[in-house]
């Protein structure tokens, strides 16, 4: 795999000026389906196991003279399995703590040969800090081949659709990125992505440079909205809940109810990030088209895994571009030695932990997201949750220890006492509306001060998590929680009502469907606290 390649400044002004015309724009868009063409005959027709296989060969040859690769004897490993007994599972806190933390950011040469040139801020670990996951140059082109393989299977499925006739709307991050000392810079990956796209491919996509770098989400979206109403949107790429928001400052701008009217050459949303599930009858009916296509697709700050194949309706396993991809049975991650599957050996219907060695310096790291296979041929899988409690409801990446500290310092900052808890989200009832997490909290002793209590909740939860503080800004895409109290032992008559009451069994700490939250609700009753 190589570097993002440069074109030299003359030629780079001289491919932007003639871009826009429709011949180049017709010529672009043959080239992308010819792509498309060959890219999914290939993958039908690739034997995964043996590309996996010839993958992680090349990943050892390359990083073998790493401290990292020297640690775990990388020059005398032949096969997978003397991989596998030579490098355990590692959590992103565990390389920190082992390889990157003495050095950081100055990690060239520690776990991957090369200078790393960007860090993917991510939070949600274990730990409650924020990652930042090394993103290499080679995983740059692997995360662009994961994205064109994405758009490859919708236009298979559309050989007409003339996606480079118009713009492609990728609604992401701040490309305005913080500076490290060795010269390398973090930030939300989706602006790292925004920042590293040619200059000849900007006139196709949107937003423009100068908009991509703004940091205020409130201001931005406001923006976004503004400057995208009267272009021809071809695609439009993001987070469930960002792009609900941004669907309703366009209905503001231009006085229209539905975006297919706003953008009539509309042809595809491409949502990720989020579980999609509770928010596609509110996509539905805001597009208003049934035209518009929707496909899931599966990135992650480690790697862009999987797409959504529309032949068969589910994500299926990219792999192909530099990342090696293990699966051990979710129940047996906390083994000592856990059995370890890969592509030649996966089972369909179980829930793995997926663990991947990427081409950005990470060995058999265990990322945290459950997945069940639903067929061996194409991998076929589905996306079943994270290893932890956890709440992505809305792209906030939320874990239990976060919300549990949370709660405690509220109880302890209001005097309250608390007696159990349960957390879940409450989904948008319309498009314009925000969604929020409702906690169910059965007490012992009130809070003295319930809007005091659910202020300190929200500021801790702020303070604690990146992604929940971005969301939380003007309460346009998730608005503060809601709290409502369970009677003494209400906690215990629900459980006994599923047969769980008693011995081992335990109130579940978080819900990120919002099922079982609203199960709790209606068994008890139970409404939002004044």
């Amino acid at each position: 795999m190589t570097g993002v390649s440069k074109i030299p400044a003359p030629m780079t002004k001289f491919l932007q000026r003639i871009s826009g015309s429709k011949p180049v724009r017709r010529l672009a868009d043959a080239v992308l389906h010819r792509y498309a063409s060959t890219r999914i005959a290939r993958l039908d027709h690739l034997d995964a196991a043996a590309i996996q296989e010839r993958t992680l060969r090349y990943l050892l040859q390359y990083a073998r003279h790493t401290r990292f690769g020297q640690d775990h004897d990388f020059s005398s490993i032949r096969n997978i399995a003397e991989y596998q007994k030579r490098v355990p599972l590692r959590t992103y806190e565990k390389f920190w703590a082992d390889y990157w933390q003495s050095v950081f950011p100055r990690l060239k040469g520690i776990t991957w040969p090369e200078f790393i040139p960007y860090y993917a801020m991510s939070s949600g670990t274990t730990t409650g800090a924020t990652k930042y996951v090394p993103v290499t140059r080679q995983m740059l082109e692997s995360d662009k081949i994961g994205a064109l393989t994405n758009l490859s299977f919708f236009l298979q499925q559309n050989p007409r659709a003339p996606v480079f006739q118009g713009r492609i709307f990728f609604l992401g991050g701040s490309t305005d990125l913080k500076p490290l000392a060795d010269g390398s810079a973090f930030g939300d990956l989706s602006g790292i992505t925004a920042r590293e796209l040619n200059d000849v491919l900007r006139p196709y996509f949107f937003p423009p440079p100068d908009i991509a770098l703004m940091g205020n989400w409130e201001q931005k979206v406001q923006m976004l909205a503004r400057e995208s109403a009267e272009l021809p949107i071809t695609v439009i790429s993001g987070i469930p809940s960002w792009m609900l928001t941004l669907f309703e400052y366009l209905k503001r701008e231009t006085g229209k109810n539905r975006i297919i009217d706003i953008w009539p050459d509309l042809q595809l949303l491409i949502h990720g990030g989020a579980l999609f599930d509770p928010y596609r009858s509110v996509f539905r009916e805001v597009v208003g088209s049934e035209r518009v296509k929707f496909q899931d697709t599966y990135p992650a700050s480690e790697g862009y895994f999987a797409s959504e194949d529309p032949r068969y309706g589910m994500l299926r396993l990219i792999f192909d571009h530099g990342i090696f991809y293990e699966f051990v049975p979710v129940d047996e991650l906390e083994k000592d030695r856990p059995t370890r599957h890969t592509l030649l050996n996966f089972e369909t219907g179980v829930n793995y932990a997926i663990v991947v060695t990427t081409c950005a310096g990470v060995w058999s790291y265990v990322v945290g997201d459950t997945i069940r296979f639903e067929q061996k041929n194409p991998p076929l899988l589905k996306f079943t949750g994270r290893t932890k409690y956890f709440l992505n409801s809305f792209g906030e990446h939320v874990i239990s220890e976060e919300v549990e500290k949370a709660v405690a310092e509220a109880a302890d900052a209001t005097g309250a006492q608390v007696v159990d808890f349960h957390v879940g989200p409450v989904f948008p009832s319309r498009p314009q509306a925000p969604g929020r997490h409702r906690y169910l909290i059965e007490f012992r002793k009130e809070p003295g001060d319930f809007d005091a209590f659910v202020r300190k909740l929200d500021d801790v939860m702020q303070h604690q998590n990146h992604d929940y503080h971005a969301y939380r800004v003007g309460s346009i895409t998730l608005e503060c929680a809601e709290v409502c109290v369970v009677p003494p032992g209400g906690f215990g008559e629900w459980m006994k009502s599923r047969g769980k009451f008693g011995g081992q069994h335990k109130v579940p700490r978080m819900d990120n469907s919002g099922r079982i939250t609203q199960e709790i609700v209606d068994f008890l009753k139970l409404s939002m606290r004044p």
